[in-house]
């Protein structure tokens, strides 16, 4: 008998024990900020020396969005003249979705392919800003290209990321190539 009611007594305490530290969690949990929209908090970024450096460097004229709306949030930049004189200008869209505007006088066809992750050409062009685009679509993202960039033979632009055909308009519709 005596041996029995110890064990009772050591049950008993574990099931106290579980409790006190299930509801020390639950404390913790409460007051330990945590974000429910599962979103990064991306940084905007400030491409004005990057984008005078890559004008200054590159044998095509940059391209680079003038006008667009603050909502428009500048993300990520770089200019990698070792790389085929590579330019990436990459946005969040108003709407949360990516747009990036990338160009380089790599091979056009593995250019593309990298730049739109895998996209295939349609066939459909549009004529914005009296630059005629070939719509890319399918894998990763959606494209807009622009072959021989402003009559630089090589020099190829794209617009390209997640966001609709509308979006790449917009962007494609505020790019300045200087």
């Amino acid at each position: 008998m005596a041996g029995t009611n110890g064990k009772q007594k050591t049950a008993r305490d574990m099931v106290l024990s579980l409790g006190v530290i299930v509801l020390a969690g639950l404390v913790m949990w409460l007051f330990i900020p945590h974000d429910d929209d599962g979103e990064p908090d991306l940084k905007r970024v400030d491409y004005s020396v990057e984008l005078i450096t890559a004008r200054r460097a590159a044998p095509y004229p940059v391209a680079a969005p003038e006008g667009l709306s603050k909502d428009w949030k500048p993300t990520l930049v770089r200019y990698r003249g070792d790389q085929f004189d590579a330019w990436h200008l990459g946005f969040r869209a108003p709407d949360g979705e990516y747009v990036a505007v990338e160009q380089s006088m790599e091979k056009p066809s593995a250019f593309i392919e990298e730049a739109s992750q895998g996209a295939q050409r349609t066939g459909t062009t549009e004529e914005i800003g009296g630059r005629t685009w070939t719509r890319y679509t399918g894998g990763r993202y959606d494209a807009l290209v622009l072959h021989d960039t402003d009559g630089v033979k090589g020099a190829t632009t794209v617009v390209a990321g997640t966001g609709s055909f509308e979006q790449l308009n917009k962007m494609v519709a505020a790019l300045k190539l200087a």
